[in-house]
């Protein structure tokens, strides 16, 4: 995982591109029917996402990014599974996608309902051993409890992925960890 001090050309249009959604001035729907025809033969992503799978953190939005700029991988608590390391291989070694940012975000349900400990409904609990980790890690601070879950996931995916975990070593892809805070509409990186 890099530094947030050494950011590489896609994070750094990740946080123009947050900083035209926050203060307003997002470019990007004037430019969704041009890309939508420039990308029907493929897909060439300048970076690829693990989000949260909630709906109010919608990732091309908060990045002010069109049709075919980033892919995204969601599940809720954003964290990786065989499935996400999958689709982020995908998107590194087919797509040659060079930058992954795991990101989660302010007041994450998951995340609080894992430090609630109370009985869900249907298999919702199964998320709960994943995000366990992070909450034994931040204790009973649910903003520090998100964080820490973004920075496992990222360890998670680079003891999962032999191939990111190479691709890292030899410099050709960044993985990143960041967060959306909900009330201000701001991504950081950890």
């Amino acid at each position: 995982m890099s530094s947030p001090t050494a950011l590489s050309p896609a994070l750094e249009e990740l946080l123009a591109g947050n900083r035209r959604f926050t203060s307003g001035r997002t470019t990007s729907h004037r430019r969704d029917l041009v890309m939508l025809q420039k990308t029907l033969e493929k897909q060439e992503p300048f970076a690829a996402i693990l989000s949260c799978a909630d709906s109010r953190v919608p990732v091309e939005v908060v990045f002010d990014q069109t049709i075919g700029q980033l892919f995204v991988t969601r599940v809720a608590g954003n964290m990786v599974t065989p499935e996400i390391v999958a689709s982020l291989e995908y998107a590194a070694a087919v797509l040659g996608t060079h930058t992954i940012l795991i990101m989660g975000h302010s007041g994450c349900g998951a995340v609080t309902a894992v430090m609630q400990g109370t009985p869900v409904p249907g298999q919702i609990a199964k998320l709960f051993p994943h995000l366990q980790p992070a909450v034994d890690r931040a204790g009973k601070d649910l903003e520090a409890a998100i964080r820490a879950n973004v920075l496992i996931q990222v360890e998670r995916l680079l003891e999962m992925s032999p191939l990111l975990r190479g691709l890292v070593e030899q410099d050709s892809l960044q993985i990143a960890a960041g967060c959306f805070d909900m009330r201000t509409g701001v991504v950081t990186f950890l």
